[in-house]
Formats: structure tokens, sequence, C-alpha cells
């Protein structure tokens, strides 16, 4: 799996599209690969805030907001409200818990992510998102 996944704040849904089709490049932003986000954030969510994969699905989380969600092409998606609250809310130990709960559920699925690399994305996403909050922003997730 080779994926550019970039999260970064934006003031909206029509700023964040903008970054489309070069990146967030206008944007503080923090870029990660070869994990699949769309997945990734809705175990977060489920991990931080509670609910299941299914409800999440149900609800249409994560929200597109550019792109076709086809595998083929550059997507943004915005982070939920509710895994922002828990991400911007979370101690330190509570990101380290979801992080090895969720490297174990990627290894459980074959995908190998080290349990330190989990830890940095979750407490690097909780910064992020705790800034943009008081900014008035929105986090959202370029991949490519």
């Amino acid at each position: 799996m080779s994926v550019i996944v970039e999260f970064f704040a934006a003031p909206d849904d029509a700023s964040a599209a903008l970054a489309l089709r070069t990146g967030p490049r206008a944007f503080a932003s923090l870029s990660f690969g070869n994990f699949d986000p769309e997945e990734a954030v809705v175990e977060w969510e489920c991990l931080l805030a509670g609910g299941s994969v299914e409800e999440l699905v149900e609800a249409d989380e994560p929200r597109l907001v550019a792109g076709q969600d086809d595998d083929d092409g550059c997507v943004v998606f915005a982070i939920s409200p509710r895994l922002s609250t828990a991400l911007a809310e979370a101690e330190r130990s509570e990101l380290q818990d979801a992080a090895a709960a969720w490297s174990l559920q990627r290894a459980e699925d074959g995908e190998l992510i080290d349990t330190e690399i989990a830890e940095v994305i979750l407490c690097d996403l909780a910064a992020l998102v705790s800034s943009a909050r008081l900014q008035g922003r929105g986090v959202y997730c370029w991949v490519a």
C-alpha cells in the first residue's frame, strides 16, 4: 500500500476542497503514509468516543468533501465533530491506549502499524485538532 495521508486544518469545507488537486499546501498539515485514513478515523472514533463501525458507516462517516471515493484519485474528507472532540479532550494515556488498540486491530487485518508510530499519529493529530478548534477551524484529510 502506498498512500499519502495529510491531515490539515481549514476554515470550512470550501477551503478544504481546494486542496483536492495539489494537497493542503496552504494549510498547516501533518503528513503520514501507508495506512487507510478513512478506515482509521472510523476506528479511532470507536476507540476514543465509543460506538460501532456500522453506526459510523451508516452515518456516512467520514464525510467526503471533495473527490470521488473510488480509489482512483485524491479525496478530501472531514474529521467528524465527535472524533475532533474526543481527540481534543483525550489525555495522553487515552491516546496511547487507543494507539495500541488500533495497532492490534490493524495487525489482525494483516496491516502492520508500529504502536509507537500509531501513538505519534494520534498525538500529533490531537494537537492539530486542539489548535484548529482554538482558531474555529475544522480538520480534514487529503489522501493521494
